[in-house]
């Protein structure tokens, strides 16, 4: 097999096992239960984490990809960050709305007030503490 493609297919691999493993609920429920298990010690946290359970999915299949010693290390972390990117590149858009300034005029009373007899000067002047 193609060197390239053998790669390519452990990156899409190691993200899909990744992927199960810490984002899905498994056939049955199997993994959510596996998850509650695991509880909040290292390996519940592992599987909460899809960057951290990328890293040991990852290490099998760099195996399958490459025997050289340094050539191993370099696949590992490759296939790693390969699937890394696939999750990001799988999340929604983060948008940033443009900053409006008040027009002359407004008055701003805060995020929390949504009328301007909720603004203190108000209340203190109608007889409420």
């Amino acid at each position: 097999m193609n060197p390239w493609l053998q790669f390519i297919l452990a990156v899409l691999a190691t993200w899909r096992v990744t992927h199960l493993l810490a984002r899905e609920d498994g056939p049955g429920g199997v993994l959510v239960r596996l998850r509650k298990w695991l509880g909040n010690g290292f390996p519940g946290k592992l599987m909460d984490c899809f960057y951290c359970l990328s890293f040991w999915v990852a290490a099998p299949l760099a195996l399958v990809v490459s025997t050289k010693p340094l050539e191993l290390l370099l696949v590992w972390l490759a296939l790693s960050g390969g699937a890394c990117l696939l999750e990001r590149l799988g999340q929604e858009p983060v948008v940033i709305q443009p900053f409006t300034e008040n027009k002359e005029g407004e008055q701003d009373y805060g995020m929390l007030r949504t009328r301007p007899d909720d603004a203190p000067e108000h209340r203190a002047g109608n007889g409420q503490n």
